[in-house]
């Protein structure tokens, strides 16, 4: 796939808007055209046909993923991360709607691979602030079991530091549960 051009971001922009929003059975033609204001021949001549247009938004997902994940490597705390979290609302949400539409393969490898980038960039934070310096293999394992329960949760109007900020609590006091609970393992096989 080619390059994005200047030509194609405002239907990009305006498409991974809708897509964040609404999901891919958002995605018309003819209401991106009036959107952007030119001409569905001009979709057609960017982008041949909604598939192919889709890839493009895919593509862009995982660039802006990239950025998204160099900034959340560089947050030190828990409140840095909200910071980065809030501003990249947007692009939260277009991660959610590729995981509810996941039986699609190529949404399917978008979501996997974006919530790779991220874990590796948050990892550090993530351990610090759930007090498992000590065992980041645990941590990484909350973290897979806690993007899950994440993208099932977020909508436009929860993504807010007060919500994002209760959220990491409960995610603290109930690590702090298991670990008040030691060695003890409640479940035996066989």
């Amino acid at each position: 796939m080619n390059e994005i051009t200047s030509t194609q971001m405002p239907w990009i922009s305006e498409g991974y808007r809708v897509f964040a929003h609404e999901g891919p059975v958002g995605l018309k033609v003819e209401r991106l055209a009036r959107s952007v204001n030119k001409n569905k021949s001009s979709f057609y001549h960017h982008f041949a046909d909604l598939e192919v247009f889709t890839n493009f938004l895919l593509k862009y997902h995982l660039l802006r993923a990239d950025i998204i994940a160099e900034k959340e490597s560089q947050c030190t705390n828990v409140e840095e991360l909200i910071e980065v979290l809030v501003a990249h609302k947007l692009d939260l949400l277009f991660n959610r709607q590729l995981r509810i539409h996941r039986q699609n393969k190529d949404f399917a490898n978008c979501f996997e691979e974006t919530n790779q980038h991220v874990a590796n960039a948050i990892l550090g934070v993530w351990a610090n602030m759930l007090g498992l310096t000590e065992n980041s293999y645990l941590a990484a394992l909350v973290l897979k079991l806690s993007m899950e329960n994440f993208y099932l949760q977020i909508t436009e109007e929860t993504l807010n530091p007060t919500w994002l900020s209760g959220y990491f609590k409960q995610l603290q006091e109930m690590v702090k549960e298991f670990k008040k609970m030691g060695d003890f393992v409640p479940f035996h096989n066989g």
